[in-house]
């Protein structure tokens, strides 16, 4: 007997889902820890978050893959957080709710790409 298999788009949200995890536990944590400790107790020179440091990281091609990978893969990993746990709350997730997790994730994606790209 052969099953009718169904197509699904699935396996590319649990990707960025998986890569978004992982990249916010190897990194995430020590973002939070660099900006909101090391910096303001003096562990670390306040002069390595300074505006002039950043927009000469920023513009640079390995600055913006960077950024974009920890923005992108962050924004896609807390999306499909929420969006599978619309069930825990109550709210049965629907074709309505996957547009608009998915969406707002697809829409932040391509802004922050585009602010990079025209980062001089």
């Amino acid at each position: 007997m052969k099953a009718d298999l169904k197509r699904t788009n699935e396996p590319i949200f649990w990707l960025l889902f998986g890569a978004g995890g992982m990249l916010s536990a190897l990194i995430g944590a020590m973002l939070v820890f660099i900006t909101s400790f090391a910096v303001p107790l003096g562990i670390l020179p306040a002069e390595v978050f300074s505006y002039a440091n950043m927009q000469g990281f920023a513009p640079h091609l390995i600055g913006k893959v960077f950024l974009f990978a920890i923005i992108a893969l962050f924004l896609w990993h807390a999306v499909h957080r929420i969006f599978h746990s619309l069930h825990d709350v109550g709210i049965h997730a629907g074709p309505l709710a996957r547009l608009l997790c998915y969406g707002i994730a697809f829409v932040g994606t391509m802004l922050a790409g585009w602010a990079l790209l025209v980062m001089a």
